[in-house]
């Protein structure tokens, strides 16, 4: 079972952003900026082009609604997008509020972010999630 699936499951915290029956969204607890959220299907799948093409389309749609939200939140020029990452195996999607594209740099990261912080811009993400 993969941490992420531990983390939907509730044996694990996390800033939960949005759900519904068949994904999960919540703060990534390493962010590049404030509001970078994960978007993950429930059913465990590594590689994300291995979900079915319906269960691909779904995600992406889910990351949409997830997107707005953030968007809505937080200031920012546009909604990142990108399929990262090779510590978990399991599917994700990375949404990052930019306003410009080093926002994007992974290896910049927010250090030792505020949990305070992460709660309440949690909070406001669901929110305004639609």
């Amino acid at each position: 079972m993969t941490i992420f699936s531990r983390i939907i499951n509730g044996e694990i915290p996390c800033y939960k952003v949005a759900e519904n029956e068949d994904f999960f969204a919540f703060l990534d607890i390493n962010p590049v900026n404030w509001g970078h959220t994960l978007v993950v299907p429930k059913r465990e799948v590594d590689y994300i082009f291995d979900l079915s093409d319906e269960e691909l389309a779904a995600m992406t749609v889910f990351a949409k609604r997830v997107a707005a939200a953030i968007k809505e939140t937080l200031p920012c020029k546009k909604m990142a997008m990108t399929v990262i990452g090779l510590e978990v195996p399991h599917a994700h999607i990375h949404l990052v509020p930019i306003k410009a594209e080093s926002d994007m740099d992974f290896r910049n990261k927010i250090s030792d972010p505020d949990a305070e912080k992460m709660k309440q811009i949690a909070n406001a993400i669901n929110q305004n999630f639609k």
